[in-house]
């Protein structure tokens, strides 16, 4: 027999719970309109409300208005975002839990004539679970399309390349990312398993940098693999097996003072396969006997190192005993000011290194000087200084670089036919203001730069962000390709893919547009707060026609949220910024940054099939929120080192400190509706993007207690795409410790290897003893907020038995 106090008491809850959220519902509303965004929140309130007002009289219209209530939110969603599951589930998530919950008879006992309400509100529930159904297989941000070109029976062989190697970051110094191998293919992927795992042993200590990362691409050349840890260790490998055969440690100098501390790869270089060019040249200076065959390593610390590649050993006729002092000439050379995190370019003569400087701590900083060494003395032969009137002229006695000049962090290209060397640049720091910037200062800022390899001499620059106030640097290593222009003939192309998410298209002899590029319009002025003191914008921006940014601005109707709740607060947080679309200005009441500062494309880059005229890459799109700070620009500097990517920046020299943060809910999750990461093919021909599917899951974001079902959201991730012959993607780098194969020719994923730690690095692939291999660093990365481990991982099919 059952209690009627507990159906009273039941009652009661609810009649609270749902005038509790009506109150939220309706005041968060009123906020919202009076921001101009949406006036549901407010009519979902009072209809809460007044549900909750008729349930406490026992009256059946409870039950009608709370089923209007759904049928009207169901309608609503529909409206503002389509069949998106997603983006769908926030709007009814709470409203379907408390709908059903007033089915339970204890609820609605005494209410007169509650079957017929129940049967509206039970029609409404199920509607609504239909249209989340539907939504699941009909997701609005993907694109299902087939890659039409077929590849090639023989792939056509890469100069210089053994077709089982893996010699550079990128495979070729090209960065294409691609492999002709196909013993691993679209059909047998699936049976991938793990073949052999290589642990270097370290992990992050209390003295390293949050930036603490493992971003490596292990290199592999003949019987030898080369890779680099964390700290900088250089490892060599056997490949069929992952045993170590020998180790050189560099003794890095670091502390939890580095902005970063990572090493995404090594260089190779043998003297035996140089071109007849370049072994004229090493004639006409020197040639190394000692180490005919070398690994060069970039340290954190501001060294760069050459190792002798059969036995580990410090190449001793290189430098100083082996290294070169990368701080030398540097202006203000404080430790971790200036640090080398990608391999460079080795030419047949001339090692080529860029590197990092801190972004957002000062404008005393060291330069962003782009040098040339010989590759075996470790001469110095050239400079491009970034900052200089003239960039090749090298400093005299007492003289130093330019300060704080745009640098070039991220790994360089080089086509050895055209001996050219294209130069991936960001801007010079401070990144968030401009208002002291010089034209010298931002002549080569956010720039390709087209360089011979042998002189440092400028061929010619193409600036993809004027007066870049967004840190949207050039991020990628660049990939070189032979494509067909419009007129049908064969062009030797460039791509320069960059945060924005545009991708320019140049052909890399002149850099003129291979694929149209637009100069439109961008916004000038802040809405809310202040405008920034001693600022100026550019009036226009370069668009290209093949980029892969979302097309339209954010309006509220894409913000996230876990309920309806945080979500009403992310659509308040998002209407009280700054934001008129991509380059509103930064400002003191704080500017929405979309795309965000990790951007479109990061380091990873893309992956070019030439033969097949098909790329593969993993776009993200992650909104920031960006807030200038007054202050002294005249102040002292207190703070040490570059550990500043946390909290205010100080931006020492300049009238504003900043603040740099995620666009995050109250919860702690994305304000965006996802997805924030996908996976796209692209056929070269035409430029278009025939697939694009989202990629990863919250698996590995959550603690343990939330654990939801691996479902595909569309997670951010940072690292690149390979590609093979086999029809095959390879890709790590999403927040879930996964990497995945993909379809190339529709985007299908064909397996998932668990990874032991975050892969936020781009795989290789290789063959060995007629056996081939795919290979990634399972390390983790600090701030992104993976697992750290130390895992090198191979994959390989099953021997035949």
């Amino acid at each position: 027999m059952s209690n009627p106090s507990t159906g009273t008491g039941m009652r009661t809850f609810t009649v609270v719970v749902m005038a509790i959220f009506g109150l939220v519902l309706l005041f968060g509303g009123i906020w919202l309109a009076v921001l101009g965004g949406s006036w549901y929140y407010i009519i979902a309130g009072l209809l809460m409300f007044a549900s909750a007002v008729f349930l406490r009289k026992n009256q059946s219209s409870s039950l009608y208005i709370y089923a209007i209530l759904m049928i009207g939110t169901i309608i609503w969603g529909l409206w503002e975002v389509g069949s998106d599951f997603w983006a769908l589930a926030p709007r009814f998530d709470i409203l379907g839990l408390l709908g059903l919950w007033l089915l339970i008879p204890a609820v609605t006992r005494g209410i007169l004539d509650s079957k017929t309400s129940k049967i509206a509100l039970s029609s409404t529930l199920a509607i609504a679970i239909v249209v989340m159904i539907y939504s699941i297989f009909n997701d609005p941000q993907e694109i299902h399309g087939e890659i039409k070109n077929t590849q090639p029976q023989a792939a056509a062989a890469i100069e210089g390349v053994a077709p089982e190697d893996w010699p550079a970051y990128g495979r070729t110094q090209g960065g294409v990312r691609y492999s002709p191998l196909t013993q691993i293919n679209s059909d047998n992927v699936k049976d991938l398993e793990v073949a052999w795992t290589f642990r270097t042993g370290e992990m992050p200590t209390e003295n390293d940098s949050g930036e603490t990362t493992n971003q490596v691409t292990p290199i592999k050349v003949g019987n030898n693999m080369f890779m680099c840890t964390t700290h900088q260790r250089l490892i060599a490998l056997d490949p069929a097996t992952g045993k170590e055969k020998w180790a050189f440690d560099p003794k890095l100098k670091a502390d939890n003072t580095y902005q970063h501390l990572t090493c995404r790869g090594v260089s190779y270089f043998d003297a035996a396969n140089t071109t007849q060019f370049a072994k004229s040249l090493v004639n006409k200076r020197s040639s190394s006997t000692e180490c005919p065959r070398k690994v060069i390593l970039p340290v954190n610390d501001g060294r760069l190192v050459a190792v002798n590649a059969d036995t580990g050993k410090a190449c001793t006729d290189f430098g100083h005993n082996g290294q070169v002092d990368l701080q030398k000439d540097m202006p203000y050379p404080y430790p971790g000011g200036y640090i080398p995190t990608s391999p460079p370019v080795v030419t047949g003569t001339t090692i080529v290194i860029g590197g990092s400087t801190t972004d957002n701590f000062s404008t005393k900083e060291p330069s962003g000087v782009i040098r040339g060494y010989d590759v075996n003395t470790g001469e110095l032969l050239w400079i491009f200084d970034t900052g200089a009137q003239d960039p090749n002229a090298m400093p005299g006695e007492g003289q130093k670089f330019s300060v704080a000049s745009p640098n070039a962090w991220a790994p360089l290209a080089y086509d050895e036919k055209l001996d050219i060397v294209y130069v991936p640049t960001g801007v010079g720091t401070p990144d968030i203001y401009g208002g002291h910037r010089t034209e010298l200062d931002e002549r080569y800022a956010n720039s390709m730069l087209a360089l011979n390899a042998s002189t440092g001499k400028l061929i010619w620059n193409f600036q993809t962000t004027h007066h870049d106030l967004w840190d949207m640097d050039v991020p990628s290593q660049p990939s070189l390709a032979e494509i067909k222009d419009k007129s049908g003939n064969t062009v030797p192309a460039i791509y320069v893919l960059t945060k924005t998410g545009n991708a320019f298209v140049l052909d890399r002899r002149t850099g003129k547009a291979i694929v149209p590029i637009t100069e439109k319009p961008v916004p000038q002025t802040v809405k809310r707060g202040p405008q920034t003191k001693g600022e100026r914008y550019s009036a226009t921006q370069p668009f290209s026609d093949f980029d892969l940014a979302p097309k339209d601005k954010l309006t509220d109707k894409q913000m996230w949220g876990a309920t309806m709740f945080d979500q009403l607060m992310c659509r308040v947080y998002f209407k009280s910024l700054n934001y008129d679309g991509i380059y509103t200005p930064p400002s003191e009441n704080g500017t929405l940054v979309f795309p965000g500062n990790l951007g479109v494309f990061e380091w990873g880059g893309m992956s070019v099939n030439q033969d097949r005229q098909v790329a593969v890459m993993n776009p993200i799109g992650l909104p920031f929120v960006t807030k200038l700070i007054p202050t002294d620009p005249n102040r002292a500097q207190t703070a040490k080192g570059a550990g500043t990517e946390q909290g205010v920046q100080p931006m020492y020299g300049v009238p504003y400190g900043v603040e740099i943060k995620a666009f995050l809910s109250p919860l702690g999750l994305p304000c965006k509706q996802p997805s924030w990461g996908f996976t796209a093919g692209v056929d070269l021909n035409t430029h278009e993007v025939v697939w694009k599917k989202r990629i990863g899951t919250i698996r590995d974001s959550l603690p343990n207690l939330f654990q939801l079902p691996a479902v595909k959201i569309g997670v951010p991730g940072l690292g690149g795409s390979i590609s093979t012959a086999g029809n095959v993607m390879f890709v790590g780098g999403t927040q879930d410790n996964y990497m995945r194969a993909i379809n190339v020719t529709n985007g299908d994923t064909l397996w998932e290897g668990r990874l032991p730690a975050g892969g936020q690095a781009t795989p290789m692939t290789y063959e060995m003893n007629g056996k081939q291999y795919v290979v990634i660093m399972a390390g983790g990365h600090g701030s992104f907020g993976t697992k750290m481990g130390d895992y090198l991982v191979a994959y390989a099919l099953p021997d035949k038995k």
